[in-house]
């Protein structure tokens, strides 16, 4: 059975066991009192004075949290509150004493009139005080309860615009890259038809699989090594014996967790860069390790060069300040991007997540590798 204050909820033994609590304290408050006077009665006498008091107290709080989540002193109206809390206290501590008075006429010997005015004499000032307290614990409850839930609304605010960021950062680059590739392809089509046609063929399968792809911000190494391969396909056709790729994985890395379609913009910046610009052959190579907590992806290229000093992301293209700022949302200041040279002449880009493996649900697409 619970007792309901307010909007919580307490088992009734344990109600009843923080009452019994009260009841002992001021039970002994009183019999100490009377030591100190020089009159006491019977110990069992203070302990039942104590429990009709704060028994009935105890049966009155639920009325007493009602009255005070209906008539709260607070803005805009605070003194209409209180006016109406000091009438709801005068009324609650009056109820309070005929309930004591009724019931302590079956242990004593006076009248129901005499007790009113001993409970009175006895316990107006404790019993409104109590009310009052009751009042102030229930407004400390409320206002707990009202600044947990805003930060949870906030919170849940934050969250869905850092989603919204990052569908908006994501959907730049599908976009992006779909230009790069038809262009690409566009380009072929006089020169070597059969090969603009395969570019189309696994091309069509790439935007299969992103269209496909489960709706969530993270996928496995894993996958998106199978997407970044068909990616690496179409340009393997277009580039011909000038592009060779080499992938590096350490197997304990394949189940962590990376953004979804990460590696893809970083490769398109390589070759674009490199390959894309310079005449000449160029490899690209992909290399993934584990050092402690810290998932490690480097990528390189062997035909590019890169100013001195500078190892930020921008002024590189959409594809890496996209992949910057998506870190960012995702990880805060635990990710890192950046470039740099590799001897004798390339560019890396190092990739820092956290090492955290990820789950694939059972219903998420088989990609087939290119």
């Amino acid at each position: 059975m619970m007792v309901r204050l307010g909007n919580t909820q307490i088992g009734l033994f344990r109600y009843l066991g923080l009452w019994g609590v009260v009841v002992v304290v001021f039970a002994i408050q009183g019999f100490m009192q009377d030591i100190l006077i020089g009159h006491t009665f019977s110990p069992f006498d203070y302990l039942r004075w104590s429990i009709i008091e704060w028994y009935t107290w105890a049966a009155l709080t639920p009325l007493v949290f009602r009255l005070a989540a209906k008539y709260p002193i607070q803005s805009p109206m605070p003194l209409r509150g209180l006016g109406m809390q000091l009438l709801a206290s005068l009324g609650v501590t009056v109820l309070a004493i005929l309930i004591g008075a009724f019931v302590s006429t079956a242990f004593e010997p006076s009248s129901f009139g005499e007790q009113v005015k001993e409970f009175i004499g006895q316990n107006f000032a404790t019993d409104l005080l109590a009310y009052w307290s009751l009042f102030a614990i229930q407004q400390a409850v409320r206002f707990h309860a009202e600044k947990t839930r805003r930060e949870i609304e906030a919170s849940q605010l934050a969250t869905e615009l850092a989603q919204s960021r990052l569908r908006a950062l994501k959907s730049q680059l599908q976009p992006h890259f779909l230009f790069n590739t038809l262009h690409a392809i566009a380009t072929l089509l006089d020169e070597d038809t059969l090969s603009a046609e395969d570019m189309l063929l696994r091309l069509s399968d790439l935007l299969r699989a992103f269209l496909e792809d489960y709706d969530g911000q993270e996928i496995s190494l894993r996958r998106e090594l199978v997407l970044l391969d068909l990616y690496l396909g179409i340009q393997r056709i277009r580039f011909k014996d000038r592009l060779t790729t080499q992938i590096y994985v350490a197997p304990d890395t394949l189940d962590c967790a990376v953004p979804s379609l990460i590696l893809q913009p970083i490769v398109e910046n390589a070759i674009t860069h490199g390959i894309g610009k310079r005449v000449g052959v160029d490899c690209i190579e992909v290399e993934s390790r584990r050092e402690g907590d810290t998932l490690c992806i480097d990528v390189r290229n062997r035909n590019s060069t890169l100013e001195a000093g500078a190892a930020s992301t921008s002024g590189h293209g959409i594809g890496l300040s996209n992949t910057e700022l998506r870190l960012r949302e995702l990880y805060g200041g635990v990710a890192q991007v950046n470039l740099g040279m590799i001897w004798p002449q390339g560019v890396i880009c190092r990739l820092r997540l956290p090492f955290r493996e990820i789950e694939e649900p059972d219903d998420a697409p088989e990609v087939a590798s290119a």
